[in-house]
């Protein structure tokens, strides 16, 4: 349901395109020249899902500041997608890098430091015991291995919406009509039916959850506590206390996966909130943007992964990779945790990340725009919807993809760069008083395009917020 004509888009988009091929020259030949080595010419297929005419090249990236193989310089509102959440290389982290490095990279042993960066993952996220993985996803498939084996139960129970990486079980579809669940046909490669092993239900639907769980079969829900990759979905008043009474009653562990969360406050929303999960699952930023996971866990299931392990024979567990933990990794955590994870950078993102919302929601209160924007802590989305999203469903059923390509290479081709995935943008303990003036800056500007080009309809009516 576009609140816009698809002719003033179609019209924008192609004036976009072309200003983007003629400020990109180097991005646009090094694009050509590495469809001859990568596939899709990026070594990562996800790396081409920016709305540009290819994709941007990287010449260097600090604090809030990406700069392209052109020269053009952004402010980063993207910030790797969360892996850079706390600014691109900030220095306690480059040192620390450096300086392991030359000491050694990995040798299947743990560190010196392996105890402090224990205690400080403690004091940061407030779970007792931890384990470390190279990425959430990896993170989380480990988890969820525990998870059926401590309760012996085989069912998964997640959101519909819900983004926990590569975990193949959660890699499924609620069908809308009848609320089964459903493989999901985006998926290559598919041969095991794990529709079979999950259950779909809609986010913030206290009855559905309990349905789900009132069977007794579900080792464990495995959830962030708001969507954050199905456009931004918080959770309704008192929807976690509830939920997480539900899943103790039920006998369902509760895995709280925090990758994106932590732009809540320090030490995450189930810490700010009080959700005591069995299990956390932080990655991306959690080491600076260095490839590293943890996954915390309660004293008492620490116990009952202890008696799972001992009970089973010797042999690999299918748990744990040999990369995980590496010395280089606890050298990137420890200074992270001690450096980044502060309250003083808390404070400088979320007092930042209010005032970009304010003067997005003022701009789009006096342009008559039926959009809003959704925040958790440093993070927020401007989405092209009247109200804040309830559950998947209601983003689905408001899309609006044409607007959303548009107003990504719209900003981007005046300096200002989003998720390509979504309207998220993400405040950074480097990002200033002027990067936010910059991008309300470009929001004018993209407002005033619209403006130019009236959808024939009439105005649209004014936005309100939930």
């Amino acid at each position: 349901m576009n609140d816009l004509a698809p002719d003033t888009l179609r019209t924008l988009q192609h004036t976009e395109r072309e200003r983007f091929i003629q400020s990109h020259p180097q991005s646009m030949a090094l694009a050509r020249y590495a469809q001859q080595h990568y596939l899709f010419g990026v070594p990562l297929h996800w790396m081409r899902d920016w709305p540009s005419p290819a994709t941007l090249f990287v010449a260097q990236a600090q604090g809030a500041t990406l700069t392209c193989a052109d020269g053009v310089r952004y402010a980063d509102f993207c910030l790797g997608d969360t892996g850079a959440m706390f600014g691109h290389s900030p220095a306690p982290l480059a040192q620390a890098i450096a300086g392991q490095a030359a000491r050694g990279l990995t040798c299947m042993l743990p560190a010196t430091n392996a105890v402090a960066v224990g205690e400080a993952l403690s004091a940061t996220f407030g779970l007792p015991m931890w384990q470390m993985a190279l990425s959430a996803s990896d993170a989380n498939r480990f988890v969820l291995r525990w998870a059926r084996a401590i309760t012996g139960r085989a069912r998964l129970l997640v959101f519909d919406g819900c983004y926990h990486g590569a975990v193949d079980d959660t890699l499924v579809d609620m069908d809308p009509a009848s609320g089964a669940t459903l493989p999901r046909a985006s998926m290559l490669g598919q041969v095991h039916n794990h529709a079979a092993f999950t259950r779909v239900v809609p986010f913030n639907d206290l009855h559905a959850l309990e349905a789900a769980l009132k069977q007794g079969d579900v080792a464990c829900l495995l959830a962030e506590p708001a969507l954050t990759n199905f456009g931004l979905v918080p959770p309704a008043p008192g929807y976690w206390e509830q939920a997480r009474a539900l899943c103790r009653t039920h006998g369902a562990l509760f895995v709280c996966d925090e990758t994106h969360t932590i732009s809540t406050a320090l030490g995450g929303y189930a810490r700010a909130h009080g959700l005591e999960p069995d299990f956390m699952v932080v990655g991306k930023a959690v080491a600076g943007g260095l490839p590293c996971a943890v996954y915390g866990f309660t004293q008492a299931v620490a116990d009952r992964m202890v008696v799972a392990k001992n009970a089973a024979p010797e042999g690999h567990s299918g748990i744990g990779t040999t990369l995980a933990g590496n010395a280089l990794t606890l050298a990137a955590l420890q200074a992270s945790l001690e450096h980044l994870h502060t309250a003083t950078n808390y404070v400088h993102m979320l007092d930042l990340a209010s005032v970009l919302e304010r003067g997005l929601r003022e701009r789009i209160s006096t342009a008559g725009r039926p959009w809003t924007v959704t925040r958790l802590g440093a993070r927020m989305e401007l989405q092209f919807m009247p109200h804040t999203p309830r559950n998947a469903q209601d983003v689905r059923d408001h899309a609006q993809s044409d607007l959303e390509a548009l107003t990504h290479l719209f900003m981007l081709n005046r300096g200002v760069l989003l998720t390509p995935f979504h309207s998220m943008m993400l405040v950074s303990p480097a990002t200033t008083q002027d990067d936010v003036a910059r991008l309300l800056a470009v929001f004018d500007e993209l407002l005033d395009a619209l403006r130019v080009h009236p959808d024939p309809q009439g105005p649209a009516p004014a936005s309100r917020s939930a």
